[in-house]
């Protein structure tokens, strides 16, 4: 089974986020990462927020550095 990760550094923020989450399946990842947007982020739990983030996750291991990406 291949790993998914969201990376917080993807996202432009005033906080500069480095928080980089982690999961075996699609559905705990999106659920972590709705948790984190909410607790760290003051977003609000709505459809286009969990669309978001599922549009942003990755398969594999994330990078150490971000290369080529928004930070």
């Amino acid at each position: 089974m291949t790993r998914k990760f969201v990376d917080c550094r993807e996202f432009p923020s005033d906080m500069k986020c480095s928080v980089t989450l982690l999961a075996d399946s699609e559905s705990e990842l999106l659920e972590a990462a709705v948790q984190h947007a909410i607790s760290a982020h003051g977003h609000e739990d709505t459809p286009e927020l969990r669309a978001m983030l599922k549009s942003a996750m990755h398969e594999g291991q994330p990078p150490v550095e971000l290369s080529g990406r928004a930070a």
